[in-house]
């Protein structure tokens, strides 16, 4: 760890998450706007990265936490790492590393501000006030400049990180991701869904139809469902999810980003930030899952958010995917009053599936004046294609009453 002062505070760059205090870490996210908190900032869930070896340096993140401290209040951090690849951020900038390499120059390694393998919005920028959160980025800002990375780049960052983002003169960038809503359309009636009927009742006759004949598959395999959350998933259920999803990522022809050891990690210090769906056969035998995460409210601890994580499967049936991935969380969420499902990155069938389009954000730092004046036109001109993308998609609503 190494530490320097400004003018406010002692800043200190931590290389072990897990040296820092949980208490402190997770109060400054609960000091975040409510409506962005989610699991994958707390630093329970940043350390397990660490400590299970998923994101380490060997395996190309190498941690360099920004923290900054009053005396010995954390007044604001950051999750910093640098990294020698491109992986595992669901931002895709390969088309910049050759460009720079193109120009025999470095792109790697360079700085990001995310939660790793975890396209999930929300805060990144944690602090105590407006002015710590701005001293945070000039810091982290400063720290890359020291070090000689290529860039500094800010991951799926919310409303309020952006802002700071842009007026310290970094470029902002669009993506799109699908989330479905708890939440009739106001043609509809608004007002949140009854049950999963509810919900088919409000899409158009395709739509309606689709989700059943997917179903319909999936029950006449003999494919029935249980769902577990929180302490309810035992051992042996997170046992057989990690051999689910290992098996999937291999027969993908690559080697899952998680370790064991990361899943054991959830299931002591985060268990009540889980939910697991388990598919079992016909003569019971469990052989698929599906594992979602959850946000809870500070206060009253009710599920806020579901966020659609991973999932695997040891045998083939037709359709198994959609109702592990969305029917069942989808269901879930209705029935525990849940107001929102993020089906992660990509995925424009899922608007099939009534996840709509949201616009996500990332900030950009590039350390070389001519490549950043480039990539700034780049993203002035993809922000408008995003934009013409977005509404070309919101044309094609699954909702019945306002589709076309």
């Amino acid at each position: 760890m190494s530490e320097r002062t400004n003018a406010n505070y002692v800043i200190r760059i931590v290389t072990d998450p897990t040296t820092i205090d949980a208490e402190q870490w997770d109060h400054l996210q609960r000091q975040q706007p409510r409506a962005t908190l989610n699991p994958f900032m707390r630093r329970h869930y940043l350390a397990a990265m660490h400590d299970s070896l998923s994101a380490v340096e060997e395996t190309g993140w190498k941690p360099q936490f920004v923290t900054l401290w009053a005396k010995e209040q954390l007044v604001a951090a950051c999750a910093l790492y640098l990294k020698t690849h491109s992986y595992g951020e669901y931002v895709f900038d390969w088309a910049w590393a050759r460009a720079y390499a193109d120009n025999q120059m470095a792109y790697y390694p360079k700085a990001i501000v995310a939660a790793p393998f975890t396209p999930v919005p929300g805060p990144r920028l944690l602090a105590t006030s407006p002015q710590a959160k701005q001293s945070l980025l000039e810091a982290t800002i400063a720290h890359c400049q020291t070090l000689g990375v290529s860039s500094l780049h800010v991951l799926f960052a919310d409303a309020t990180d952006i802002r700071i983002c842009e007026s310290a003169g970094l470029m902002r960038r669009e993506t799109v991701q699908f989330h479905w809503l708890n939440q009739k359309p106001e043609l509809l009636g608004g007002g949140r869904f009854s049950d999963f009927d509810d919900f088919l009742s409000s899409l158009n006759q395709d739509k309606r139809k689709k989700i059943k004949q997917e179903r319909r598959k999936v029950r006449e395999a003999g494919v029935t469902f249980e769902t577990f959350a929180g302490p309810a998933i035992t051992d042996a259920h997170w046992a057989l999810f990690y051999q689910c999803y290992e098996r999937t990522y291999l027969e993908h022809g690559n080697a899952p980003y998680l370790t064991p050891a990361f899943f054991e990690a959830m299931r002591r210090d985060m268990p009540e930030n889980w939910v697991l769906f388990v598919a079992k056969a016909p003569d019971g035998t469990p052989f698929a899952t599906s594992l979602i995460g959850l946000s809870r409210d500070s206060v009253t601890a009710q599920p806020q958010v579901a966020y659609g994580r991973y999932w695997g499967a040891l045998a083939r049936v037709d359709c198994l995917h959609f109702e592990a991935c969305y029917y069942q969380p989808i269901a879930w969420c209705i029935t525990n009053g849940v107001a929102r499902f993020e089906g992660g990155a990509q995925g424009e069938h899922k608007m099939a599936r009534a996840l709509m389009p949201v616009r996500t954000f990332s900030a950009h730092w590039l350390a070389h004046p001519a490549f950043s004046a480039a990539v700034d036109r780049y993203l002035e001109r993809e922000r408008d294609g995003i934009e013409d993308y977005v509404d070309h998609l919101g044309q094609r609503s699954p909702f019945k009453a306002i589709a076309g």
